[in-house]
């Protein structure tokens, strides 16, 4: 049977350390902005502090030697169903930069994003992409190579809550499409997704939690990581850890969007809006690759492709008609995953 699951606490960065949101949510407001200084908020996900730390220090530079306005761009990360709903419950976040297109759906529907947000932007307001790969042991002990190894005896696995992680989401998304892309159906889906739940001894609430679990705590075979955090991973393990590609996973693309209704009263729009548009530029683009996420410009990607194994990536076509239907299908309450998870009990 499965083991005892553990929702990890929400651990937010603001840039000024580490805050625990045990009951409630703080809110941080935009309101420090003066003719010749502009604060921002952005609302992330969890894999992504070292990306938007050199992001931000490179706009920031860019746009004060254009414009003579220095800016301050604070950060707030956690898993990224989360950080949508903080952001619903108040969290003054002047932009979002959130795993999954529901994420960003969810806020847009309250009425804090402009409707319409996805095809405000260039490529329909996605700057980059990734996918999900396994991190392993040094040496591969286990032999993981594909999906299918993931369900072996005795293997343990780790991933994060589908209900408050975009990774978490990915992980079973890719789990199920691995299946499905591959002439399974439906149930020989469900079977497999089962059978790999039933090896997951700890769901964290967030991808940095879950890589906290596998690299320093030692927990599990496999890590399903994002693709930059595994990277990240085994750079920091010291040669304990390697990745491995499976032959096919999905295509995650973490939309960004500005919160229109926190902007314009915080007075940031303008500013906001040229700081997701520097996601586009070729400087914004490298920094994206170097942290190994994969950029949208076709150019710089074949510049870095060197640092991007290949592998194919399905959409969420292969699973469902689109997100929405996923989210309603899969992660909604009582729907596939809680059911999963009620069979393991």
């Amino acid at each position: 049977m499965m083991g005892v699951f553990r929702l990890s606490r929400v651990l937010v960065w603001l840039g000024v350390g580490w805050l625990t949101a045990a009951v409630g949510w703080l809110v941080f407001g935009s309101g420090d902005s003066t003719a010749d200084r502009v604060s921002l908020l952005n609302v992330s996900f969890d894999p992504t502090r070292e990306l938007w730390r050199d992001l931000n220090r490179a706009f920031a530079e860019v746009y004060e030697a254009k414009t003579g306005t220095s800016v301050v761009i604070r950060q707030s990360h956690g898993g990224s169903a989360t950080q949508a709903r903080a952001v619903i419950d108040g969290l003054e976040a002047d932009v979002v930069t959130l795993a999954l297109r529901p994420d960003i759906d969810a806020i847009s529907r309250v009425g804090l994003i402009q409707s319409g947000w996805i095809d405000r932007l260039p490529r329909r307001s996605l700057p980059y992409y990734s996918t999900i790969v396994f991190v392993v042991r040094s040496g591969n002990p286990k032999g993981i190579r594909d999906w299918p190894d993931l369900v072996q005896p005795g293997l343990r696995v780790i991933a994060p809550n589908p209900k408050t992680s975009g990774n978490g989401k990915l992980a079973f998304l890719a789990a199920w499409g691995s299946v499905r892309s591959t002439g399974g159906d439906d149930g020989a889906a469900e079977r497999f997704v089962t059978e790999l739940y039933r090896r997951v001894p700890v769901l964290d609430s967030g991808a940095r939690a879950s890589a906290t679990t596998f690299a320093q705590r030692g927990i599990g075979d496999v890590h399903l990581a994002w693709e930059s955090e595994a990277y990240l991973e085994v750079r920091e393990s010291g040669g304990r850890l390697e990745i491995v590609y499976p032959k096919r996973s999905i295509r995650a693309e973490p939309h960004v969007a500005l919160v229109t209704a926190n902007a314009r009263r915080h007075g940031t729009e303008t500013v906001a809006q040229a700081y997701l548009q520097f996601l586009y530029t070729p400087k914004a683009q490298r920094i994206m690759a170097m942290h190994r996420f994969r950029p949208i410009d076709e150019g710089i990607l074949a510049e870095f492709r060197h640092l991007f194994p290949e592998v194919e990536l399905f959409d969420i076509g292969v699973i469902a008609r689109n997100w929405e239907e996923a989210h309603r299908r899969f992660f909604a309450d009582g729907a596939m995953f809680d059911q999963i998870l009620d069979s393991l009990k």
